[in-house]
């Protein structure tokens, strides 16, 4: 391409997405702290990663939108509409968005368990981009991508999901390469909520990770984990064949075994230090970790559709009501299951 490609957001994933672009093209990294963009530009460095001189960065909005044609938004859900809306301004019909924003739109004081949390609306990135802006080319990026593995040179593999070929092309063509192979999907909406969810059972399999309660038991309860996720993402219209591909069973496995995950070790530090309240701990985190916010909404929306879900509601019990772990344990061991593949 003659134009640089964008990326919104300087934090660990940003970065890896601009050097899986920068490969292949020139990279305009986007990051709200001009002595970031400095760094990048004169060190070459961030994070405790050297950077590809195709990465330069910048701290100015409208010269990032005016410059790139085809943008990847990389930001926390958390942070994700307000990011929108400030870029929106200078976002039109021409750019080409790809968001890597793995979670949901929703009001984060939102209280579940008191007055009326169903009125609420919860949003996919995609919906928030067509919401706060103009833009109408949108796709999202979603699969097995652990950051530290990327940024070590190791071979993978990601999907880009969009309702449009132009988009699904256009992504391809800029991040493919000889470790890093990208696939093509035109349901969009399934791959973000697949890849939204599995931080959900991630951190449940990093809890069993703590405990150093063996594979066996973290193998069922991924599996286990897979069927309710698919049998609430289909309920809210998710097709079910895209949890079983890169965006959702794919980046599952990776998810839910690696300590490079960022939910696996959020669950694992939580069993480890049960002295320690979730504040304390989401403190501590160096990354935002999207299954806390996650598990919110999915309990929320199941509570909403009535769909029973017994391991997503126990764990939003652990995460959001202190439940005792033995007893989660206890209580998922004993749940009576009567069929293996039950959607």
């Amino acid at each position: 391409m003659s134009k640089p490609v964008g990326v919104i957001g300087a934090g660990s994933f940003g970065i890896t997405v601009a050097s899986l672009l920068a490969k292949n093209v020139e990279v305009l990294l986007f990051s709200r702290r001009e002595s970031v963009a400095q760094a990048v530009n004169t060190e070459h460095r961030h994070l405790g990663y050297d950077l590809n001189p195709n990465i330069i960065a910048t701290s100015n909005m409208k010269k990032l939108c005016d410059d790139c044609k085809l943008i990847f938004p990389v930001v926390p859900s958390k942070s994700f509409r307000s990011m929108i809306k400030s870029f929106s301004g200078h976002l039109n019909p021409r750019h080409l968005l790809i968001h890597a924003t793995k979670g949901l739109d929703f009001d984060d004081q939102l209280d579940i368990d008191s007055g009326n949390p169903f009125a609420h609306k919860v949003s996919t990135m995609s919906e928030v981009i067509r919401q706060e802006s103009t833009v109408v080319r949108i796709g999202a990026m979603s699969g097995p991508n652990l950051a530290k593995e990327l940024m070590a040179g190791q071979p993978a593999g990601t999907v880009i999901a969009s309702e449009f070929d132009e988009v699904i092309a256009a992504g391809r063509r800029v991040l493919k390469s000889n470790n890093f192979y990208v696939f093509g999907s035109h349901d969009l909406k399934s791959a973000e909520l697949a890849g939204a969810f599995k931080n959900i059972i991630a951190l449940a399999s990093g809890i069993l990770g703590g405990l150093q309660l063996g594979k066996n038991i973290q193998a069922l309860l991924i599996t286990r984990g897979l069927s309710e996720i698919i049998k609430f993402g289909s309920e809210i219209g998710a097709d079910k064949k895209s949890f079983f591909g890169i965006s959702g069973m794919g980046d599952l496995v990776a998810t839910a075994t690696s300590t490079d995950s960022r939910n696996y070790s959020f669950g694992y530090q939580l069993a480890q230090n049960q002295d320690k309240s979730i504040d304390e701990l989401l403190g501590e985190s160096k990354e935002v970790v999207e299954g806390v916010r996650t598990l919110k909404v999915a309990y929320m929306l199941a509570k909403r559709q009535g769909i029973h879900l017994p391991i997503i509601n126990i764990i939003y019990k652990i995460i959001y009501n202190g439940f005792p772990l033995n007893e989660a344990i206890e209580f998922l061991m004993s749940y009576p299951y009567t069929t293996d593949v039950d959607f």
